[in-house]
């Protein structure tokens, strides 16, 4: 059977740039799906103007997979009976996560391809004892089931270090059509931007930022390397993104916003500044100030205000809120007024949670 492809719309739709939401699982008190705030969601991120939604990654809670669990068909079903529902007539990418080993990988893609999602995010996350080579193979497998968006985790959460000579690799196997990098590091991500300019694959593939401590700036960055004698350029187009998770509507508005203003010869320096806003919002949703212990509740504390969640529960009882980070949220809150869509959400919350 040969891979599936993306259609040529999501191709085009993807080169362009995407606000791509990392969606979370709603959860009631007793950590059970909460089926109506999780449609609610989805329904959200449509509403919102996002290209797409990744269903089954971190933000969705890894613990889905667990056999006590058993949530990961279920929430990939229902985002899909969401899109399918809205009838969309513009071009929307339906991504699952996708992650362990071999066997298990391979059995998620075919998992989602039934589901009909478009692209699979490989996680690298726990394969610590795989050879370069060996993740490479992996890759190849699920590249021969559907389209690839690689993925570049830091390591403070689960990710680990890759070699320049590895994403060469990468980018030259057929049917990857993106790469989210989120090392939050500036010479790692440089290291995947070069190899993917160095590929003859470069024009195949997208790039985009998960660098929630960079995403203003990793937009309006166009790189430059010398190949072979030829300058060849290349920019991060969109983000698929944990922090986009939230505030969407207005997360929507700033990529069009950097879109209008991308190849202009100069950018205001007010960019600058709005690239620390955004950066000081996810330090208080994703907590770095305790390693990243609190970044999924922090998702689910705004959520919560906003009426789309209930709660900040996760699968894992240990997961909650740091001390001071709700206080850290109401700070952001009060200083950048602009970057959420409060008013946004509570007039069509109603309609998102009803069952129509």
């Amino acid at each position: 059977m040969s891979a599936q492809q993306l259609s040529p719309e999501l191709l085009a739709a993807l080169h362009d740039g995407l606000v791509i939401p990392a969606h979370p699982l709603a959860l009631d008190e007793n950590r059970k799906l909460d089926e109506k705030h999780q449609r609610a969601l989805t329904r959200y991120y449509i509403a919102s103007g996002a290209g797409g939604i990744a269903v089954g990654v971190h933000s969705t809670q890894f613990e889905i997979r667990d056999p006590e669990h058993g949530l990961l068909e279920t929430v990939l079903r229902m985002a899909a009976e969401e899109v399918d529902r809205a009838k969309l007539d513009r071009p929307f990418i339906k991504v699952a996560g996708v992650c362990g080993g071999t066997e298990q990988a391979v059995s998620e893609a075919q998992t989602a391809l039934a589901f009909g999602y478009d692209a699979a995010l490989l996680s690298m996350g726990g394969l610590s004892g795989w050879s370069e080579a060996d993740i490479l193979k992996r890759t190849e497998q699920i590249a021969a089931i559907m389209p690839v968006i690689g993925f570049y985790l830091q390591p403070s959460v689960g990710g680990r270090i890759f070699t320049y000579s590895f994403w060469r690799a990468f980018a030259d196997i057929p049917n990857v059509v993106a790469i989210k990098m989120a090392p939050f590091n500036r010479y790692q991500t440089i290291d995947v931007v070069r190899a993917v300019c160095y590929s003859e694959r470069r024009n195949e593939i997208a790039l985009y930022t998960g660098n929630d401590d960079n995403i203003v700036a990793d937009l309006l960055t166009t790189y430059r390397f010398q190949v072979d004698g030829k300058i060849v350029e290349k920019p991060i187009v969109g983000g698929l993104l944990g922090h986009w998770a939230v505030w969407t509507q207005k997360a929507v508005e700033l990529l069009e916003e950097i879109k209008s203003v991308r190849g202009v010869g100069v950018i205001s320096k007010e960019w600058l500044t709005r690239n620390i806003q955004v950066t000081d919002s996810n330090a208080a949703f994703f907590d770095p100030a305790n390693y990243f212990e609190g970044c999924i509740p922090g998702i689910h504390e705004v959520l919560r205000r906003q009426g789309l969640l209930q709660g900040t529960w996760c699968l894992n009882p240990d997961e909650k809120l740091s001390p001071g980070q709700s206080e850290e949220i109401d700070r952001v809150y009060e200083q950048y007024p602009h970057l959420h869509d409060d008013a946004f959400v509570a007039a069509h919350l109603e309609k998102w949670l009803s069952n129509g």
